[in-house]
């Protein structure tokens, strides 16, 4: 038991990783759905690559879409809308007219007559008996009975997609639904025109009603106002009945028998294949994922999740060793997959939207934002290809995704400007629609009423949810401690707070580390290291300085020197100091340990040279301990800490060159660099030899343009 818990000790690493590995695999494993997958690949409008198919047993025979649509829609065509007959609508009415009928035959009789006609209709309605007014009032009120007793139809939008005139429609009265034709009931608009039509035929009548006509009786009286709807559409019913129909309409039409040929080889997939394939795939799959069989499929699932995911620990062991033996960027990365599979699986099991809205390309955005864009495809391919084994239409879900990823990769150069995204994401949205497009007239898709265009609307979704990438981010950081460009480029801001104080308390120490900064960026960028990371590191590096400033040498404003009153080992404590001192100031302020490293490191293990050489110079017969002259380290570890390394040496020994020549540039830098990979300073960074003569011609090159050297042209 000692043994193996010495062992589990010793490689707690290795134990941590193998764990994540089979964690990750079994999450996934257990996410993916139980079904099986339909061993052939199909296209409509393709030949069939494959041998002659047979089914094996009788499945149901699908209907495709269009043939479900025609039968909604033949349902709908005959579906009666429900109506509720109101009775106390034509009462209420009847009564508001009589009283209006009063009113308006009273005001014509008591008119005071200014012409003929006047006099002549006034002397009409005052002489009138009450026998004639009732008779005209029985008039209007019986057209109003009866189109109430008809029916005036509530408008609804199912009146208005009325077919032909032999509709019908359901009037429930008294609780008793009854048939009724469309043409038995009345609009608001047709009973109006029915009352205008036998009001104006009496202008052909009597002299009495010609009298009335013509007075405008019945147009100021306006019974349009006594006409309001009683048959009120009932939404309720109607919907009911609809969905009741609908829901009885079959998905399939007829059976396909077993041992009969589908398709041959050669064949092309024409609509009625296509049909029988997508038949026999959906029946092939639900009877796998429902039989014995179905532990084969989870052991070939864990097989293809488990190959996958072993994949990507090979190359990040082979190929990015910094992010293998990081237990933190480690987990992350097995983190990213687990969460987008699961996400995925949990959409297509549930079919709560389509798979297309995802925004996969998010995936390889926040990768490469903390790692670098090989990664992010790599993580991205492993992906989609784990997605792919259960998103419908496979090949095409793949090549879509791989083809938008790495768009975003290669698109989103540099996080921190404001419009990249935005770019980006109109980038990945364009490269879907036009892929998918393409994917559709090869399959012979039509612009007619099959063209899916909803697809391209879950396009334009998903790449807007690209924008997620910035508060995504923001998290990731906080919770793993990664580092971003967005937040390098806050720190590199030289109005920060801390950088404002070194400004203030150590002025000399400020410049140096903008010179060293410039220098290590512009090498950054020739070497392919990251230019945002080496400025922002360069900047942070010498803030231990600010403890006590007029030890170094850069921010003395008079001759007098402090260190001409301490002892060798004195001095070399304060000068060593100011990395625990940087560190101490680093933390205090929240600086990422991304970038405290670079105050760790940017001195290495080498010595305080001008105060040992001092020491060995006076005190030749004492035996040195050269540890109390020695940084603590450690060495550089990232192609980064290096360039802020050499750009730091560099620039600090300028400073004491007596003659500025370009010889005495050439040798400072050369001697600088020569002492450094002479004491191994650079054996656990991966910059190159070759990286290292690009960096030194790029230092030379700005150092002769700081102090203004001129090259002597031969006379």
């Amino acid at each position: 038991m000692r043994k193996i818990i010495q062992f589990l000790d010793k490689h707690s690493q290795l134990a941590f990783r193998i764990l994540l590995y089979f964690v990750s695999v079994f999450i996934i494993l257990w996410l993916f759905p139980r079904e099986g997958n339909f061993p052939f690949e199909f296209q409509r409008g393709k030949v069939w690559l494959h041998n002659d198919l047979f089914s094996t047993f009788d499945f149901p025979i699908q209907k495709s879409d269009n043939e479900i649509k025609g039968e909604r829609d033949s349902i709908l065509m005959e579906l009666k809308p429900y109506y509720n007959y109101q009775n106390d609508i034509a009462p209420q009415q009847l009564k508001k007219f009589y009283k209006a009928f009063d009113t308006e035959w009273n005001k014509l009789a008591n008119n005071r007559p200014d012409n003929a006609l006047l006099s002549e209709t006034t002397a009409f309605f005052m002489s009138a008996d009450t026998i004639t007014k009732y008779s005209y009032q029985s008039f209007a009120a019986d057209l109003l009975r009866y189109v109430y007793q008809k029916g005036i139809l509530q408008i609804a939008d199912d009146v208005e997609q009325f077919p032909s005139k032999n509709f019908q429609i359901v009037v429930i009265k008294d609780k008793v639904g009854e048939d009724v034709d469309f043409t038995e009931v009345f609009t608001q608009k047709a009973a109006y025109e029915l009352i205008i039509s036998k009001v104006n035929g009496l202008k052909d009548a009597s002299e009495f009603d010609q009298i009335v006509y013509k007075s405008g009786f019945f147009k100021n009286l306006n019974l349009n106002e006594f006409l309001l709807p009683n048959l009120i559409y009932n939404d309720e019913a109607s919907k009911n009945v609809k969905n009741e129909l609908i829901s009885k309409i079959s998905l399939t039409k007829g059976m396909f028998p077993s041992d009969r040929k589908v398709i041959s080889k050669g064949e092309v997939v024409n609509d009625e294949k296509y049909n029988l394939l997508v038949s026999l795939k959906y029946e092939f799959e639900n009877k796998l994922g429902q039989s014995n069989k179905i532990g084969y499929v989870i052991v070939g699932q864990g097989i293809i999740i488990g190959s996958l995911m072993m994949l990507l620990l090979v190359f990040l062991q082979s190929f990015r060793k910094q992010v293998y033996f990081n237990n933190l960027k480690f987990s992350f990365i097995y983190f990213l997959i687990v969460t987008v599979v699961g996400l995925s699986s949990l959409l297509i099991k549930r079919d709560l939207v389509a798979i297309y809205v995802v925004p996969f390309a998010l995936l390889p955005i926040i990768v490469k934002t903390f790692y670098d864009a090989r990664l992010a495809l790599f993580v991205h391919t492993v992906c989609i290809l784990m997605v792919g084994f259960m998103a419908p239409n496979g090949f095409e879900f793949l090549f879509l995704n791989f083809i938008s990823g790495a768009v975003a990769i290669i698109s989103l150069t540099s996080l921190y400007r404001r419009g990249k995204l935005f770019n980006t994401a109109f980038y990945v949205i364009a490269t879907y629609c036009l892929v998918y497009l393409g994917i559709l007239l090869v399959q012979g898709v039509e612009l007619t009423n099959q063209f899916p265009w909803k697809n391209f609307i879950y396009f334009g979704v998903s790449g807007f949810l690209l924008l997620m990438a910035y508060p995504l981010i923001y998290v990731f950081e906080k919770v793993f401690g990664f580092l971003s460009d967005i937040t390098l480029m806050e720190l590199s801001d030289s109005n920060q707070v801390l950088l404002r104080k070194l400004n203030e308390k150590a002025p000399g120490t400020f410049q140096h580390s903008l010179q060293v900064a410039n220098l290590a960026e512009e090498a950054a960028y020739q070497i392919g290291a990251n230019p945002l990371l080496v400025r922002t590191g360069a900047l942070y590096h010498d803030i231990g300085k600010m403890h006590n400033p007029i030890y170094f040498i850069e921010n003395l404003s008079t001759e007098r020197n402090p260190h001409n009153d301490l002892p060798f080992e004195e001095s070399a404590r304060i000068i060593i100091d100011h990395i625990y001192k940087g560190i101490e100031i680093g933390r205090r302020y929240n600086l990422p340990e991304q970038i405290i490293d670079f105050i760790r490191t940017h001195h290495g293990t080498t010595t305080v040279q001008f105060f040992y050489k001092s020491y060995k110079n006076r005190y030749p017969n004492n035996e040195i301990d050269k540890s109390i002259f020695t940084y603590p380290g450690p060495i550089p570890f990232s192609k980064e800490m290096a360039l802020v390394m050499m750009a730091d040496s560099v620039e600090a020994a300028s400073r004491s060159l007596k003659e500025i020549t370009p010889k005495s540039i050439n040798d400072l830098v050369d001697n600088i660099i020569y002492y450094q990979m002479t004491n191994d300073q650079y054996n656990n960074s991966d910059i190159t030899y070759k990286d290292i003569i690009t960096v030194k011609g790029i230092f030379k090159r700005k150092l002769m343009n700081i102090y203004h050297v001129r090259v002597e042209y031969p006379v």
